[in-house]
């Protein structure tokens, strides 16, 4: 999207969930905690998302501290505040308790006007099986799409 800077990508959540809807969260975070995310320094590998006593609450995300923070700098593993409106947290609660669905975060950037924003996924689990199809239709795209090129240098 354009003016946004994207600053970590949840890669395994492609690969270990199959994603029904993405929408975007806004986060409260804490004055060193966006500097470290201007810095580019998030991982998002085992992180999550989860409606408590009707808020939104993204959990697992390690955001280190930062460098010139000393005695101000936040706790790197903390539960930060997801910022949605009140119709979307019903919903996602509604389908998350009886669908058996997770929210998992897929991406988290910078928008246009300068604020961290998280993609979140309603997602469902793949099985071992289904892993193994997603690999497979992937080796096969690949492999059609040497062949075309091969083709058209003449080999």
């Amino acid at each position: 999207m354009a003016g946004e800077k994207t600053i970590a990508h949840n890669r395994r959540a492609r690969h270990e969930f199959s994603i029904e809807e993405a929408f975007e969260a806004g986060l409260v975070l804490t004055g060193t905690e966006i500097k470290s995310i201007r810095a580019g320094q998030v991982s998002l590998a085992e992180a999550y998302a989860r409606i408590e006593r009707g808020e939104a609450w993204l959990i697992g995300v390690h955001i280190p501290p930062w460098t010139g923070g000393e005695r101000q700098n936040h706790d790197p593993r903390r539960e930060r505040k997801l910022l949605l409106h009140r119709d979307e947290i019903d919903r996602l609660l509604g389908r998350t308790k009886a669908k058996g669905l997770t929210l998992v975060p897929l991406r988290l950037y910078i928008s246009e006007r300068g604020r961290a924003k998280v993609e979140l996924g309603l997602a469902r689990g793949k099985q071992l099986h289904d892993r193994r199809r997603d690999i497979a239709e992937r080796e096969a795209r690949r492999d059609l799409d040497r062949a075309i090129a091969e083709r058209r240098r003449g080999g």
